[in-house]
């Protein structure tokens, strides 16, 4: 059975102010999507799923099915407030979704092979998707998952702080820990640095960072059901708690059920995070283009 791509698209995207998940940055109105698909499909991809929210899901199928039809299986799934919380009353003041752990559970019923999971507004880059195909159709089962890892000086904002999943490797790459840093940047010292409650921490430059892409056997779907319900148990209350992927892994490394490989990749990454980002990713793509990694028009 062929892996699927499964693509995070049902952010709330608050601190860039529109639905960047749709915005074009390619020379033919192109969506950072559109790459990632693109280079899915030339790894061996067949399907492809996104997550998003269902106010906006006729418009963003009208986007992306007329361009993919014939060339990738697509289905999509909806990130509800209320999915697979076992009748909780939500609290009133909860209006952003549970987090992207929770945006994976929702795919349960239409994900029921190996999986990649995306970002829709970052750009990882070929050589991710080679090395995420390769793992998902020769390594990947229920012991074993992988990061995708990219090098954190190489995944910052200059417009502000940004959030990653740093991680910790043992000698055979296998994940020891993986830790979800929300407001990290690069400080007036040329330090790269991550707040918390207890202050200001230094990073290394060449942490390995989680950029949300991950590869899952199927029953990873079972595992965020069953920690889901304990962050709900835990954070029911907080209108803002998010329910991560890295937590998820995390529990698995540390509860014993298996290992997680960091497969660190040569390809270059960029997103976007502020509006003060888009003209850069713009350029990034245009160096591309003109390279001839990629033509002018994905879908001609």
């Amino acid at each position: 059975m062929k892996p699927t791509l499964v693509i995070l698209a049902a952010g709330m995207a608050s601190r860039y102010g529109s639905q960047k998940q749709t915005q074009s940055f390619g020379p033919s109105g192109e969506t950072i999507m559109d790459y990632s698909i693109y280079d899915a499909i030339r790894a061996g991809f067949e399907k492809v799923v996104f997550i998003i929210r269902e106010d906006f899901a006729d418009s963003f199928k009208s986007i992306f099915e007329p361009k993919l039809a014939g060339k990738v299986a697509t289905d999509y799934v909806y990130q509800h407030l209320n999915a697979f919380t076992g009748g909780r009353t939500i609290p009133a003041e909860r209006t952003k979704p549970w987090g992207t752990a929770h945006a994976v559970l929702c795919c349960k019923g239409k994900v029921n092979e190996p999986f990649a999971v995306i970002n829709a507004d970052d750009f990882y880059g070929s050589d991710a998707f080679v090395k995420a195909y390769d793992f998902l159709t020769t390594q990947c089962n229920e012991k074993t998952y992988s990061i995708i890892g990219y090098e954190l000086k190489n995944t910052l904002s200059d417009n502000g702080s940004v959030s990653r999943g740093v991680c910790e490797v043992n000698a055979q790459n296998d994940l020891t820990d993986i830790n979800e840093r929300t407001s990290i940047f690069r400080g007036e010292n040329g330090k790269i640095t991550y707040t918390d409650a207890t202050g200001a921490h230094e990073v290394s430059e060449d942490a390995l960072v989680s950029m949300n892409y991950l590869c899952f056997p199927p029953g990873f779907i079972d595992l965020c059901e069953q920690q889901f319900h304990t962050f709900l148990d835990q954070h029911m209350q907080e209108p803002k708690a998010e329910f991560f992927i890295p937590t998820a892994t995390k529990y698995f490394i540390q509860s014993g059920k298996g290992s997680v490989k960091v497969i660190p990749t040569s390809a270059k990454w960029f997103g976007v995070t502020y509006k003060e980002d888009a003209p850069y990713v713009q350029g990034c793509i245009n160096e591309l283009v003109t390279a001839g990694k990629y033509p002018a028009n994905l879908w001609q």
